[in-house]
């Protein structure tokens, strides 16, 4: 986990520890599945390494400041990091955009875009460069609780 783990990056350790979540799933599963099959898998990992998740979490999208419409986000961890997950063969541009974009839509500073549909797990952190402190978008809400308690699956 060393080789994951970097301290130029802010909130390393947790992106860190998300990210070998992830390998773990990898591992056992390999590539092939949906992508919920590994949305589920990943829950697991992270209620077994003791990583606060929120699965399908929903969020308000602004625009100027203005509510314009929610989505769903794969997983959001610690009110901190977005998580988005993929099952595809390799992973495009137009994802990685696709990710950046909903963290400027929530404000959030740190996501992570991870692919298990490859032979081997890949995965971006991402940056919002638009990440702005003083705009407090917490009006984001979920429609679900914390998913540790594995309720619903």
């Amino acid at each position: 986990m060393k080789d994951i783990v970097n301290d130029k990056y802010k909130y390393s350790e947790l992106t860190g520890k998300i990210i070998g979540c992830a390998m773990e799933v990898h591992k056992i599963l390999g590539c092939g599945f949906q992508e919920v099959i590994y949305q589920r898998a990943l829950e697991e990992e992270f209620v077994i390494q003791n990583v606060p998740a929120q699965r399908e979490f929903e969020m308000k999208i602004f625009y100027k400041e203005k509510i314009v419409g929610t989505r769903r986000v794969d997983f959001f961890i610690r009110d901190t990091i977005s998580v988005e997950i993929k099952a595809l063969t390799k992973l495009e541009d137009v994802h990685l955009t696709q990710a950046i974009n909903y963290l400027e839509a929530y404000n959030l500073e740190i996501g992570l875009l991870i692919n298990f549909g490859s032979k081997s797990l890949e995965y971006k952190r991402i940056i919002n460069p638009k990440f702005d402190p003083n705009k407090c978008y917490t009006s984001i809400k979920s429609n679900k609780s914390d998913k540790s308690d594995k309720s619903e699956v």
